[in-house]
């Protein structure tokens, strides 16, 4: 059924939106770009004349194509290769979604994309509507066809799941590049103590090479370990091994919200080191993604972004 200028509009003024549920529903960037796609061809495919709502309809059919995406993904994971990051998403970027509250912002962190793992489908799907959305119990039942007393049941669940009792600092750009160079000076000093000054004594450091780049295949847990880690990891005759000897250049950005280092080769993104970063200025969490297949979107994006000197030029 051929879609008139007008209902090819108004799909188009959803996509932003449709994009945003998605990313966060399926922490994948790509995956969130085929699901709206899907979406497309059904609202292509449905007699659109006796559909009251166009919003609602398409909220509800990419709510079903992303349940149909996470059942699949949860087989893929168990086969991942190594530890799982969601794919980052560079600042400014419309998949990020809606940032006015801070529930929004929360939402879409880095951090909290890993805990949604721990949820169910409709889980995830109740938490990313109503949380980062604001859509009702009464509209979120509906697009889940459950009852509105379930819906709020499965959302308090939800809550408990995601819930963490550390406090996540919201910081500026200009904070954001003082936290990267601190970070990015401590971890090349060739010492560990300025690094574990940095790091919470119970950080974090995860990296997905995704069996495409060599990663630790479990995660680090506490300053001193990461500290070592890091320091005998990041001299550059080491990384250099991973990308045949050439050099790079180093870069601060913000990715979901928090503070990164972004490693970029030839205006290729070959690896982003987020930085969760709590309210007393300490960096909690390590986030290090290195596989490609996650790093396509990001790189798209810095490739049209404004960017500011790089940290080191040519390591």
């Amino acid at each position: 059924m051929l879609l008139s200028s007008r209902e090819v509009d108004l799909f188009e003024r959803s996509r932003g939106r449709l994009e945003a549920i998605a990313y966060r529903l399926l922490g994948s960037a790509s995956d969130a770009e085929d699901a709206v796609q899907d979406t497309f061809l059904r609202w292509q495919a449905a007699d659109r004349e006796h559909i009251e709502t166009p919003e609602a309809w398409l909220t509800k059919a990419l709510t079903n194509v992303c349940l149909n995406q996470l059942a699949s993904a949860r087989a893929r994971r168990e086969s991942y290769v190594g530890q799982w990051l969601p794919e980052p998403v560079l600042a400014g970027d419309r998949m990020l979604g809606p940032a006015e509250t801070v529930e929004q912002r929360e939402s879409v962190s880095i951090a909290v994309l890993i805990l949604m793992e721990r949820l169910s489908a409709n889980e995830r799907v109740v938490y990313v509507l109503r949380e980062a959305f604001g859509y009702s119990h009464a509209e979120i039942a509906q697009n889940l066809e459950i009852t509105e007393s379930n819906c709020q049941q499965i959302y308090r669940r939800a809550k408990q799941h995601v819930a963490t009792d550390r406090v996540r600092a919201e910081v500026d750009a200009a904070a954001a590049g003082k936290i990267v160079e601190e970070f990015l000076a401590a971890t090349l000093s060739g010492d560990t103590e300025p690094l574990i000054k940095l790091l919470t004594g119970d950080a974090v450091s995860v990296a997905d090479g995704g069996g495409r780049v060599p990663a630790r295949s479990t995660p680090i847990i506490g300053a001193i370990g990461i500290a070592r880690v890091l320091r005998g990891l990041w001299k550059p005759s080491v990384v250099k091994r991973f990308i045949d000897g050439r050099s790079f250049a180093v870069y601060a950005a913000a990715v979901n919200g928090s503070p990164a280092v972004l490693a970029v080769l030839d205006d290729r993104v070959v690896a982003v080191v987020s930085l969760e970063v709590t309210t007393d200025v300490h960096i909690a969490a390590v986030h290090i993604q290195a596989n490609p297949d996650k790093l396509e979107r990001l790189t798209r994006q810095w490739a049209t972004s404004e960017r500011g000197e790089p940290l080191v030029k040519d390591w």
